[in-house]
Formats: C-alpha cells, sequence, structure tokens
C-alpha cells in the first residue's frame, strides 16, 4: 500500500490561504516575525514524521480586489510577509529529519545567486532543502521591480527553462565530485584542475565564471513545481520530482494525474517518480460532532471576503464587480491561466466562491475525528492517484497539533502512514533512490561527472 507523503504549507506571514482566522483568540500566526514561532513548528512538525515544511511565497502584493490594497491590509492577506529563505537555518538547527521546500520566483532573481543561495542552504541542511520554481503572476509585483507588467505568461516559462538550465550548470558542471582534498599537509584545499568555469550565453542570460560553492549532499535542490496551464505542465514535467496540483472535484484530480503520469512518459521520465500533492485543509478532534463544532468555531471568525480578494489576484479580476448570484464570465488574463480556465469551463458566482471559502481559503476540506479524516485522505489518495498532501493551517498552531494528534495515528494504523524517518537526503526520502537526480533527468547533461547519478534511466 502506498504510504502517505504529507508537507505542513505555510508562508511567512499572517493570512496564508485560510484567511480571517488570524482573528481567533487562540491563533498564534501574528508572531510569524518570531524565530520560536518557526523553530517550535519545525519540532512540531518532526514529531509528526512529516515529510516537509513547504513555505510559499510571493512577489508583490494582492491588489486587484475593489482595485485596492485596503482589503489585503486590513486582514493581512499575505501582507506583510516575509523573505521564507531565511527561516530554513533556525529550522534546521533544531530538526534532523524535516525538509524544507523553499518558494522563490525566478522572474526576479538571477541565477547565479540563486543557486548560490541554494546550494549553501543544501550544506547547512544536509540535504534536506528544495526549490519550489515559479515564475509569478502578480502585475504588482512586475512594478515593484521596475517593470511596467507582468511577462506574457508563456515567455515566463522559456525565461525559466534558461534559468533552469544556468543553474543545473552552476550545480552540477563546475566542481568535480572529488574536487575538495582538505589536504593541510600539501596545503591543498581544492584541486584547481577538478573546478571549472562555466560559460553560458542564453536569450535571457550570460555568465562565465567559477561557481563558488562546492557539491552539497544533493548538488541540485528537490525541484517542486505547480504549473498547469499546457506551457506550464510540459516544463513541470520534464523538470519537476513534485508537483502540486488541485481541482474542485476528485475527478479532476484524477484526470490531472493520468495527464501528468503521459507527459512524464513522453518526456522519457518513470512517472511515479514525479510526487503529485494535493492542498487540504483538514479540522479535526477527538469526534465527528467535536470537529463539526470546532468548525463552526472557525467560521466564525473566517474571512470569505478575503478568500475572494486573494482569489481575485490569482485569476487577474476583480472580482468584487460581479453580484452575488452573477456568473463570472471567462477573461483571458495574464495571472494563473490554469485557475482562470474555471470560468470558461462552469457557470461559476460570488456565492459559489463563497461557499468554497467558508475559511477563506478554496483547498478541499476534510472535518471530521481522526479515524474520519484518516479513511478520507485515504479514499481520496487511492481514487485520484496522487502521493500526498499539502496541509494548510487553520488556526496556528493548534491545527497541526490536531491533526499530528488525532489523524496520523489513525493512517499509521491502517499502514498507510510512516512510523518513523528514512534516513538520507529530503530527495532519497521522497524518492527512495538517492540524493542525486537519476541519468533521465534533463540535469544529466549538464554534468561535469557523468557518473554521478543514482538510479539507472527509465526505458519509455
Amino acid at each position: 500500500m502506498k504510504k502517505i507523503l504529507l508537507n505542513a504549507f505555510d508562508m511567512n506571514c499572517v493570512g496564508h490561504i485560510n484567511h480571517g482566522l488570524w482573528t481567533h483568540p487562540r491563533d498564534q500566526s501574528h508572531r510569524f516575525n518570531e524565530l520560536s514561532y518557526w523553530t517550535d513548528l519545525a519540532q512540531t512538525l518532526e514529531q509528526g514524521l512529516f515529510d516537509g515544511l513547504f513555505i510559499a511565497d510571493i512577489t508583490g502584493s494582492y491588489d486587484v480586489y475593489q482595485n485596492s490594497l485596503d482589503l489585503t491590509l486590513k486582514e493581512s492577506i499575505q501582507l506583510p510577509s516575509h523573505d521564507p529563505t531565511t527561516l530554513v537555518s533556525a529550522m534546521a538547527a533544531v530538526t534532523q529529519h524535516l525538509g524544507f521546500g523553499i518558494t522563490v520566483n525566478l522572474s526576479y532573481e538571477q541565477p547565479y545567486q540563486l543557486a548560490r543561495r541554494f546550494a549553501s542552504l543544501d550544506h547547512l541542511t544536509q540535504g534536506r532543502i528544495g526549490w519550489n520554481i515559479v515564475t509569478g503572476y502578480l502585475d504588482s509585483a512586475a512594478r515593484l521591480v521596475g517593470q511596467t507588467a507582468l511577462t506574457e505568461h508563456d515567455t515566463r516559462y522559456a525565461q525559466a527553462e534558461e534559468f533552469l538550465t544556468l543553474c543545473y550548470k552552476f550545480w552540477e558542471g563546475s566542481w568535480q565530485e572529488d574536487a575538495l582534498q582538505k589536504d593541510k599537509t600539501a596545503r591543498v584545499f581544492t584541486d584547481p584542475s577538478k573546478v571549472h568555469a562555466i560559460s553560458h550565453h542564453g536569450k535571457f542570460y550570460q555568465s562565465q565564471g567559477v561557481f563558488q560553492v562546492a557539491p552539497s549532499q544533493q548538488r541540485t535542490p528537490v525541484l517542486f513545481q505547480a504549473g498547469a496551464s499546457k506551457r506550464g505542465l510540459d516544463f513541470a514535467t520534464q523538470h519537476a520530482e513534485s508537483m502540486f496540483i488541485g481541482a474542485d472535484t476528485p475527478e479532476k484530480v484524477r484526470q490531472q494525474v493520468e495527464q501528468i503520469r503521459t507527459l512524464a512518459h513522453n518526456h522519457g521520465r518513470d512517472p511515479a517518480q514525479i510526487k503529485l500533492l494535493v492542498g487540504i485543509t483538514v479540522v479535526t478532534a477527538k469526534t465527528d460532532k467535536q470537529a463539526q463544532d470546532k468548525l463552526a468555531e472557525y467560521q466564525a471568525y473566517a474571512s470569505p471576503e478575503a478568500g475572494l480578494a486573494h482569489f481575485s489576484s490569482s485569476v487577474g479580476i476583480d472580482l468584487s464587480r460581479y453580484a452575488e448570484n452573477e456568473a463570472i464570465p471567462y477573461q483571458k488574463t495574464n495571472s494563473i491561466a490554469s485557475v482562470n480556465q474555471r470560468f470558461k469551463a462552469q457557470s461559476i458566482s460570488i456565492n459559489d466562491l463563497k461557499q468554497q471559502h467558508i475559511l477563506g481559503g478554496r483547498y478541499p476540506l476534510f472535518v471530521g475525528s481522526g479515524a474520519t479524516v484518516a479513511e478520507q485522505l485515504i479514499a481520496y489518495l487511492d481514487y485520484t492517484g496522487i502521493d500526498g498532501f499539502n496541509l494548510t493551517r487553520t488556526v496556528a498552531p493548534e491545527s497541526h497539533q490536531d491533526f499530528i494528534r488525532y489523524v496520523i495515528p489513525e493512517l499509521q494504523s491502517r499502514g498507510r502512514y510512516k512510523t518513523a524517518y528514512q534516513d538520507g537526503s529530503l530527495r532519497h526520502k521522497l524518492l527512495g533512490q538517492g540524493d542525486r537526480l537519476p541519468s533521465n533527468h534533463p540535469v544529466h547533461q549538464y554534468r561535469i561527472d557523468q557518473n554521478v547519478v543514482s538510479p539507472p534511466q527509465f526505458t519509455a
């Protein structure tokens, strides 16, 4: 039976996915700017044997709803938010196994600086770092960095391809595996013959020189991606080791899983080696009745309208312009293409969206005792063919504590969740085939040491 992969899904801010719950008396998310908030969370998650803490991020702010930042500021809809990479070293210092998936928008980064930052973090975490590759979807972000508007959708992915290619060259092509000698007697720390300059001359980026970071445990961080448009899926199924997918019904998730597995196979990759995760919200307690009561309590503090404001920026449409029961027309925008397609495929009103945002967020909601939720999650996973879940928080930190107390023992008793961590890097924990990317991955062509591979090549 497939063991369920589980990440906590969070962000270095107050209101992440489920909006308005910062007003709950027991919620501690206002302490997001305190290091102890994050180190306590990391230790809690490791006690629950979570595979990782996935930290989202955005560049820019949500200013589409009502053409204003007012609600975003009042409800703290991912504003203020802080750099997620600053949290990792501290959390790694108080844990041994927990992985860290960090979102960084490549559209406003330079490949060299990002590659150096992630290689450094891979050293400090002893191979527990992953990168969620995003290209951005906010015009406000483009304006912040001096651009007039967001770059066109497919152009962002063309840029991402070259960005990643250059990162591969830095991580895999500059230092040979045995370059470090650390020979005090001979006074040779690094063998100069085993370190090589990178020369890259592309459409978007130019680079010449030696990468400053020696090979880390994973070399290339674990690669996460969430592309769901045609262009995004092509990019993700070539490069990603884990993908975040979502839809409003299990049937549609199942269709996405089948599509992704087929695309991965067509790219010559082992489809099973792309781990597929769905974002979820869980409200649980000792009994089903107590869980329903807790949900009702949470709803009293949640803000569906704040959820709408977040959603407005995701699709690039000011949803405040529409009446409660008016069908929202499809409009081509430059934001998240796959989310926007929903308005083309079905009739959706503001009322419909508010019903989906009862806790201020739009992820599938599972409510019940530990046993009830465990059975629901297992059924969802087995039906759709996904590999695991990204668990969002509601009231922090109690929602993660509740999940660990009530749900995880039930998953374990059914043989669907690990009872101990496996040793090794984040990549090895997730995929079980060593610390490095396999030879059927695009990274292989940029390796200076062609023998630095983990599993054999998949035969399509």
